[in-house]
């Protein structure tokens, strides 16, 4: 496995449904990993740097909002979506609020909506990794120049091309002011 391959882990208590989805995406250029419950789940996640996490809701011992809020604790880079069959509100008010999932899905799914909402998150996480690259340069410069009240640039778009590029706009703040939006923006 190299380090390029986007791992992607579905857990649901459903062996037959994980299997479905595995083989329904096994030509996905992501690696597949698969768990029957939360804690099978938090286990890989130890053992595995994993991209994305896709979690059925009802499941016993460990629901997939009370999964995937552990696992935004533990490993908050990684992409959390919710694929459940039964979608409430209440359920997909905690998924969000408890797990910051991504998305929330509804079984049942097309395979081909499930890719691209995973594809989709795999940029987004592309998209934060690039921002904090350049907060790094950027307090970098900053640190060389020895001015922590130099002017620099402030993200006020993000722009979702092809190319992962991110559209940057010029102000007069200052690179603390500078980094408290960005943290601001991935928090989102």
């Amino acid at each position: 496995m190299t380090e390029d391959v986007p791992v992607v882990l579905f857990v649901d208590d459903e062996k037959h449904v994980v299997e479905s989805l595995r083989d329904a995406l096994r030509r996905m250029p992501f690696l597949i990993l698969t768990a029957t419950s939360g804690d099978g789940a938090l286990k890989i996640l130890q053992a595995t740097k994993v991209d994305v996490v896709v979690s059925d809701e009802r499941m016993p011992i460990m629901s997939g909002t009370e999964l995937l809020a552990k696992v935004r604790e533990l490993y908050p880079d990684s992409v959390r979506i919710v694929l459940t069959g039964h979608a409430t509100l209440e359920a997909a008010v905690r998924a969000i609020n408890e797990g910051e999932v991504y998305r929330f899905l509804a079984k049942p799914c097309r395979a081909m909506d499930l890719a691209q909402t995973i594809q989709e998150g795999l940029r987004l996480k592309r998209l934060a990794r690039g921002s904090r690259a350049l907060l790094q340069r950027t307090l970098s410069r900053e640190g060389q120049a020895g001015d922590s009240t130099a002017t620099s640039v402030e993200p006020t778009e993000v722009d979702s091309r092809q190319d992962d590029s991110i559209f940057i706009e010029e102000t007069n703040e200052s690179v603390s002011e500078l980094i408290q939006e960005i943290e601001e923006y991935l928090r989102r």
